[in-house]
Order: C-alpha cells, then structure tokens, then sequence
C-alpha cells in the first residue's frame, strides 16, 4: 500500500472524509488524495516522494511559487520575535498602506484571517452602513462557508435560495437573493422588486470557484449602476482575484470601483490572511468607530502578516504580471491546441495568473454551462495527467494557478504530458 494511502485511510479514523477541507478529498474525481510532505518552486511532493508540476498553488496563493527564499526568511525572521500578540503592531499598519495605495478604490482596511472572515464581514458592514437585509448573490460564486452564503438558487427568478448545507436553517438565508451569473436582467428585475431592502450585491467580479468564468460585456457595469441607483453597496470578492488576476485585482483590469472588496490568498503569501476595505465612510462603521462589530484574536498575526508583505513587494517589481500572464497563456493555448489535434472537445481560458479549462466546445458563461461540460472526460484528463506528474485541481468546478515559477520548461513538460493523456480519452 502507497504511504499515501497508508494517510488517508488513518486520516479517515480522526477527520471527518480524512481531510480539512472537502475538495482535498478527490470525492469529484475518484482516487486518493496526495498527501504533500514539502513544496519548492513549481513543484510539490507528496508522501510517497513522488513529484508534481503543481497547478492548485494553494489555491492561489504561491504566486511566487512555493516556499520562495524572501518569503520564508521573513516568515523566519517574525517568528523569532514571537508568534502572536493580541496586540497591534507597525506590520500590520505597512500591509494596510500597502493594500491601500495598491486598491485605488480601498480608502480603508481591517485585517482579518480567513477569506470567509472577510466576505462575511464585508457583508454585515454593508447591512449596518445601509440598515437594510437582503443580499443579492450569484449561483456559483463562493464567498465562503457563513451560513447566509451556503445558498443555491431557487426555483423562480426572484424566489430566496435553498440551504446547500445541513445546519443552515432556511430562515438564515432568507435575505439571500441568488441569481445567475451574467444575468443582468435578473438583477434588474430582483431590485425592481426589492430595492430598498437591498443592502448589498456581492459578486466574484471574475469567477474563479466554478471554474475560471469571465463577466460579459456591461455586466459589471451594470452592477455599478444599479447598485448606486438603489443605494445598495457592490462588494468584489477578490479573494481570489486580488493582486491574481492583476496588480489591482480584477477593478483594475475593467475600471470599475467597487464599495467593498475581500481580500485574502496572495496577501499573505501562503499564511492565513484575509481582508476587506473601502470607502471610508463605510468602512468607519465598524467597531471601535461605529455600530457594526468585528474582532478577532489572530487578525493581523505578525507572522502571516510578514509572508504576505515579502509576497505584495516582489509582485510589485516592473513586468511581473506581464510575464505571468504571458506564461498562463502558453499553458491554457497549448492544451487547448493539443486537445483539438486528439478530437477531444475541450477550450481554455486565463487571466493573469488564473486559468479554466473546460471539456466542451464553448468557454463557458455560467454556473450552468460549466455543469453543461464533460465532467467525466475532465476526471479521467486530471487522473492522466497526475500518473504523469502533473498536479491540476482535483474537480472541474475550480479554477487552476500558475506561478513566477512555472518557466518555460515547467510549461512544455506538462503539454508533452497532456498530449499523450489526450490521446487515450477517445480510447
């Protein structure tokens, strides 16, 4: 028996599906999941020594790579000077600058420690700045596990969301208005009906938890429009797409300001930090200044706080995001040309450092397009592709990551791989 399986099957005797997280689990592609021992650059290995070219990147925070030498020796340094303090420190004021000189549309920040953290509290700031209830949000975005967030959508246009959790009573997501992605005219129609009970709509402005899905053309915009008709906040989810998809996160690439965004992911470099921030006359409503509370023990933890700003100094240096771009680019071209040379139907799309790929003749535009693929094609490329050292994310609903480290090499490893995969999925 593999070391790996050997892990899985004492895991399963301590943690619930022997993992911390359900993705890890491999429940959508079959198999056993790889327990990583170490990670360096491009590349993770898991207990059994095997090696892999690593696309999940921590889900996005490895922008540098793993265990990139200025972040861990800053990790290093903070540690030595003792791990926690329940108490301010300078760190943590220079990650606020930094992420406010960064965000044109973030006028202020509170840290916090999680991506869950921040949305959930963007969202109970933008009720208490509004004193309003009900959230607009759409099918596939994720925004965390707050029980008003773990919500599909309903059976008609404009009815509330069902539960996707157990122990979410249906009252806690009554407020929650759920609609598709890309939809503009359902959003007009959710607040012709409800506007001035709508405090906020909150949105992955480039969706990347149902796999990488772009807005349409005006959709964003029209957002934005509506929102500041109806007073309602906007609230950019770029957990994931903040300093990802570009140095401003996705409000830079389309211009676009936002009242609220959520951070986390690349701004702590692999360590547990999150954020959310903006206008400042919203953002003074939350505790000590105002009304709304938030607080946590660990928000601002000097260690976390020390890998995130080694991480948001070497993303800032001149054409760094070019060449990422450039390198996820040759990696979601090349598998698409390989898959179409193979007769397999399969598009790719990337932005910056994020990438989808999608087994179906269109890049997809929603939560229900992306269902639309061939979800069993997708599980048998990602089982190929791992036997041949390649490590992408282990369900078709997620996008994928490249980093600083992924070179040329790294790239054309993993097509050479991918085409031999491609040419036993018509087998």
């Amino acid at each position: 028996m593999s070391r790996n399986s050997e892990l899985f099957e004492r895991a399963n005797r301590s943690i619930p599906g022997g993992v911390n997280s359900p993705v890890r689990a491999f429940r959508s592609v079959g198999g056993t999941p790889r327990f990583i021992k170490r990670a360096q650059g491009p590349y993770v290995w898991d207990a059994d020594d095997a090696r892999y070219i690593d696309y999940v990147g921590s889900w996005g925070p490895a922008i540098l790579g793993h265990a990139h030498p200025d972040v861990v020796a800053a990790v290093q340094d903070a540690a030595a000077n003792g791990l926690s303090y329940g108490a301010p420190t300078e760190a943590e004021v220079e990650l606020a600058e930094t992420l406010v000189a960064r965000i044109p549309s973030i006028e202020k920040v509170r840290l916090v420690s999680s991506g869950t953290e921040a949305t959930m509290s963007a969202i109970r700031l933008a009720r208490g700045a509004t004193g309003r209830s009900k959230i607009i949000k759409f099918e596939g975005c994720y925004h965390g596990h707050a029980d008003s967030l773990l919500v599909k959508a309903g059976s008609g246009l404009l009815t509330f969301g069902n539960p996707t959790s157990a122990g979410v009573p249906a009252e806690f997501i009554q407020h929650t208005l759920v609609l598709d992605y890309n939809d503009l005219d359902a959003v007009k129609a959710a607040f012709s009906q409800y506007a001035d009970n709508i405090a906020c709509v909150i949105i992955e402005p480039i969706a990347g938890n149902m796999n990488l899905i772009r807005p349409a053309k005006g959709f964003l915009e029209g957002l934005r429009e509506l929102c500041t008709q109806h007073g309602a906040l906007l609230i950019f989810d770029e957990v994931m797409t903040g300093f990802r998809a570009g140095p401003q996160g996705v409000q830079g690439l389309t211009g676009i300001t936002p009242d609220l965004t959520t951070l986390a992911k690349v701004i702590g470099g692999g360590m547990p930090v999150g954020a959310f921030g903006g206008r400042a006359d919203i953002m003074d409503h939350i505790a000590p200044l105002g009304a709304v509370y938030q607080a946590g023990t660990l928000s601002g933890n000097p260690v976390a706080v020390a890998a995130g700003l080694a991480t948001l100094k070497h993303v800032a240096q001149p054409g760094f995001y070019e060449a990422l771009s450039q390198q996820t680019q040759k990696l979601v071209t090349g598998l698409a040309e390989r898959a179409r040379a193979a007769g397999i139907t399969m598009t790719a799309d990337s932005v910056g450092g994020m990438f989808g790929i999608y087994f179906r003749d269109e890049i997809p535009t929603s939560f229900a397009e992306v269902s639309d693929a061939n979800i069993d094609l997708f599980n048998r490329f990602f089982h190929g592709m791992l036997d041949k050292g390649v490590h992408f994310a282990p369900s078709a609903f997620e996008a994928g990551f490249v980093s600083a480290t992924h070179d040329d090499a790294v790239i054309q490893t993993t097509l050479d791989a991918a085409e031999q995969v491609f040419a036993t999925l018509n087998g």
